[in-house]
């Protein structure tokens, strides 16, 4: 009798592509299910299609379920958002949190973990996405078998966008493999012969294909339409990738179709901030978004961890212990280790052009206002007047040795985890801890896609709809910049805005070719951030690039200073055209399929 099975870590060590094995076995096994007897019926089709939406979310998207891995947390969004020159590496110090310091710095080598996990994570997602199309798309096909079909070659189609982002020519692997498989680089396969701009227009036409047998979102209140493949996400898709691909004619007609539908719509300015959290699960604005699915029935290390954003809040939530008492308690619940830090160009160019916008003040935070502002959990402490706490050491930032360390007078906060994310559905406590959130994962909202479909008008010289959709990106997020004419610059900005911390930014500064973008990663490194507190720490002789929040130390409590601790352990940091635009398949996989070329500048 013939079994399937899944050699993870085998398939890992040849391939890295998770193909299906097949073994002669001598022994009968009890209770096994045989190929000849799965893969046939549309219930059978159903647990497949389950199975790989499952792979995509645990392993695309959220810590991922591969053994023994990851050590770290949500690598997606780390490699999405660390590389970008609005995002700057933070933590208790230098050499916390390693796996993105290096990303961030750009002295990664080939064994990082993000790198290592995202990568084994995608080709993951694409295995249980084959499976789905092998077995079902065939002549006999049934309605729900061919929407199925349809669906996974779409969550396959983004698989294969983010590896071409990040890999440039990753193996296309469009089917079951065997074990002993060694898929070569796509431009160097005879099957494919594909560049980097090939594969963004494969997942275009993989999108369209797709479409006849997709369903479509039964309008903005349709919540299951937010949470599946639909026409409205394969369009986006296509969409984004034409305009990878410099197609922004296609891309454009792909787009236009999402925003013709009438099944989307921008959230008001007032329910901007929901968008990130769990009260925004499924809304008008999300086109396709990974359904968390809160389960009571899964313990916290049996499979809770796997399927949801397992630590992030510990990682990303403000550093709470280097707060003489932490302005978030209220607002998240749980002290966090600060590792995202925004860059104090970005905080200052975002305020000006806003102002206290809707978007701005979901999105980063003053040190001023969080200090001062903020509810504490101790009484005592809101009952102070702003200028009593102004004067108090009751309150600021109290650790003198690192300050917060790789931070600016602005705190990220549209990424920090709410208290109402983690509880349970009726609210009664927390579902599996105080630091899994169980708010579903963004794929693709609205604003992206209006975003997206201004760039091609612009780029297809059609600025009169590009202002249309710029404007009610502005319009929405409370800007105090409501722009009367457009240019690629101004989108740009707005872009960086709206976007800031899902995902896009690196990407499209290398698309881009944006020059004044590649000179500040180029700099990474070389003066990061330490926030302080005079009332605390005075500044000492020996501190570099004093920077003090209102211009002089007179009117200013909270100051900054710049180390380059990277630097002097003897790294060189910085971003290096022709090396960091792609990254380094890992090492792991390099060594044990010969016939993957490594990319540029990292042999």
């Amino acid at each position: 009798m013939k079994k399937i099975f899944y050699s993870v870590l085998a398939c890992t060590a040849l391939a890295t592509t998770f193909v299906a094995c097949e073994d002669q076995l001598d022994i009968p096994q009890k209770g096994v299910i045989t190929t000849e007897t799965f893969y046939k019926t549309d219930a059978d089709c159903e647990k497949a299609l389950a199975s790989a939406y499952e792979g995509f979310l645990t392993n695309v998207l959220a810590r991922t379920s591969i053994p023994n891995g990851p050590g770290i947390y949500t690598p997606a969004k780390v490699m999405a958002n660390s590389a970008g020159d609005d995002f700057c590496y933070a933590g208790g110090n230098y050499g916390d949190h390693e796996f993105h310091g290096e990303i961030n710095l750009f002295r990664l080598s080939t064994q990082n973990e993000v790198i290592n996990f995202h990568y084994t994570g995608l080709y993951l997602s694409v295995y249980t996405c084959n499976l789905v199309i092998h077995y079902f798309d065939r002549p006999d096909a049934t309605a729900f078998m061919k929407q199925a079909v349809a669906e996974a070659r779409v969550l396959r189609a983004y698989d294969y966008f983010l590896l071409a982002n990040y890999w440039g020519t990753p193996p296309m692997v469009t089917d079951l493999l065997p074990g002993d498989a060694m898929p070569t680089n796509s431009d160097l396969d005879e099957n494919f012969k594909y560049s980097q701009t090939d594969i963004y227009k494969w997942v275009a036409a993989e999108c369209e294909a797709a479409l006849p047998n997709l369903t479509t979102r039964k309008g903005v209140s349709d919540k299951n339409g937010a949470v599946r493949v639909t026409t409205g996400f394969a369009n986006a898709l296509a969409g984004k990738a034409y305009m990878f691909a410099g197609d922004y004619a296609a891309g454009k007609t792909a787009l236009e179709k999402v925003i013709k539908s009438g099944n989307y719509d921008l959230v008001s300015g007032e329910r901007y901030m929901d968008n990130f959290h769990i009260e925004g699960d499924c809304n008008e604005e999300k086109v396709f978004e990974a359904n968390m699915e809160y389960n009571s029935g899964i313990s916290d290390w049996g499979g809770a961890i796997q399927r949801s954003t397992w630590m992030e809040a510990n990682c990303f939530n403000w550093r709470a212990g280097n707060f003489k008492a932490n302005p978030g308690k209220m607002y998240s619940g749980i002290d966090g280790w600060g590792s995202v830090g925004v860059p104090l160009w970005f905080g200052n160019e975002f305020f000006e052009n806003d102002g206290h916008s809707y978007r701005f003040d979901a999105t980063l935070k003053h040190i001023d206002d969080a200090v001062y502002d903020m509810p504490y959990a101790d009484e005592s402490l809101n009952a102070m007047s702003r200028e009593e706490k102004m004067a108090s050491t009751e309150v600021g930032i109290s650790d003198v040795a690192q300050g917060l360390y790789g931070q600016s007078f602005w705190l990220p906060f549209k990424n920090i985890v709410k208290t109402t994310d983690c509880l349970k559905q009726d609210g009664s406590g927390y579902a599996h801890g105080d630091n899994n959130r169980l708010n579903n994962i963004i794929v693709m909202r609205y604003a992206e896609v209006l975003l997206n479909y201004a760039e091609c008008c612009l780029q297809t010289n059609d600025a009169t709809n590009a202002k249309i959709y710029i404007n009610m990106i502005q319009q929405r997020a409370g800007s105090k910049t409501i722009s009367e004419t457009v240019d690629m610059d101004v989108l740009k900005k707005e872009k960086s805005y709206e976007l800031w911390f899902e995902g896009c930014r690196f990407q499209d500064v290398l698309r881009w070719n944006d020059a004044e973008a590649k000179a500040r990663l180029a700099k990474h490194g070389h003066a990061v951030p330490h926030l302080f507190d005079k009332l605390f720490r005075e500044p000492k002789s020996d501190d570099k690039n004093i920077i003090w929040e209102n211009g002089t130390e007179e009117n200013s409590r909270f100051y900054m200073v710049h180390t380059q601790e990277a630097i002097e352990a003897g790294f060189t940091c910085g971003f290096v055209e022709g090396k960091h635009n792609l990254f380094p398949f890992p090492q792991t996989v390099k060594d044990k399929n010969i016939n993957l070329r490594q990319n540029p500048g990292w042999e």
